[in-house]
Formats: C-alpha cells, structure tokens, sequence
C-alpha cells in the first residue's frame, strides 16, 4: 500500500470532518445538508461536553463520537465502493469482516484528529440534489485564509442522507481507496489486504 498517500489522505479527511464538526458556518440548503448539520451538532455537543472532557472519559467519548459519526456515514457503502469488482467475489462473511476493519480504519483517523481541531472553519457554499442522490459541497477556511474544497456525496437510504464518499480538493476517497486495493490484491492476494489491515487495527488500538 502506498502508505505516504494514503496516510495523506487519511489526514486529509480527518481533519475535514474535525473542521466541520467544530466550526460550521451557517447558510441556507435542502435536506442533504441539514442532515449532515444535525450530525455536526451532536459532535459538538460531544466535544464540549466537560464531563466527557476529563482523562477518565476518554473511552467514553470516543464511543460517543464513534456511534454519532455512524449517524451520518455509511461505511458499509464505502467499503463496498472501496472494494470495487473484488466485492462480489467474497461471501458474506468475508464482507463482512472487511466492512468491519475498513470501518475502523476510518473511524479511529477521525476520532484521533477530531480531538484535536484548531481554529479553522468551514463554509457550506452549494448542493445539487439529483433524486435520491445529492452533493454537498464545502470549503475549509484555514487560519491562513487559504480554503480546501471538500464535497460530500451522499444518498438517500430509508429517509436518511448518508455520505458515501468524500472529494477532497477533487480527489475521491473511494476512488483513492478502490486504486490501492486493487494493487495489493492484483500483486498479491485479497488475504494479503486482510492482513495488512487487521495490522493497522492493531496498532490503532494500542
């Protein structure tokens, strides 16, 4: 896995999602977007809650930004996409699992860097909503005035917008994802991915 990349863009995302939670600034938009606001506003909750602030919390409050950030994401759709052509090749377990550890590949990155958000902030500038699916883009506005351009896609499911990936400054997550799967298992084997991330659940951890 080409790990300066994708621990690039791993932060990337990260530190989108922190920036979102912490500061949004407000504007007008549909459904979409207010679905990923209600989302932000129970992070925040979170994050300024001062019981869950104190050392012998930690747990706890990861838990909770873990089980709130689930609101929003549907990582079994990411994993699938991730995945690509390979998806349909496993059996359920198998699909399982790599649901499982993909999940948590993400999740730690974000809980890690969402825990250590800076003064950034973050504009809600447009969404294009098309049927049971919609784009909401946004720009992070970081302390030098320099901006980001990060677009959520998401879709419809069961009456809930969930994000199904992520382009941040036009590269896609999914995509970036599906590009080093498909390497690792073409060179080697789908165990060998398996392997490589139970390893970084591992470290993540500890």
């Amino acid at each position: 896995m080409k790990k300066n990349v994708s621990m690039k863009f791993l932060v990337l995302l990260a530190v989108c999602l922190s920036f979102l939670a912490v500061f949004p600034l407000k504007t007008s938009a549909g459904e979409p977007t207010d679905q990923i606001k209600q989302t932000v506003d129970d992070v925040i909750a979170i994050l300024n809650n001062k019981e869950l602030k104190k050392p012998e919390k930690e747990q706890e409050r990861k838990v909770k930004i873990r089980a709130t950030i689930e609101k929003s994401f549907d990582f079994a759709e990411m994993a699938k996409r991730s995945l690509g052509i390979y998806w349909k090749e496993r059996n359920p377990n198998e699909q399982k699992e790599f649901v499982a550890l993909f999940s948590s590949l993400l999740e730690d990155t974000y809980i890690r860097k969402i825990e250590r958000y800076e003064d950034e902030k973050v504009a809600y500038v447009g969404e294009i909503q098309e049927g049971s699916y919609a784009t909401v883009k946004t720009r992070i506005i970081t302390t030098r005035g320099s901006e980001i351009p990060v677009e959520y896609k998401i879709f419809k499911k069961e009456n809930k917008w969930e994000v199904y990936d992520i382009i941040i400054e036009g590269v896609s997550l999914v995509n970036n994802y599906r590009s080093q799967f498909s390497q690792i298992i073409s060179s080697s084997s789908y165990e060998e991915l398996i392997k490589r991330l139970k390893e970084k659940s591992l470290k993540s951890s500890k």
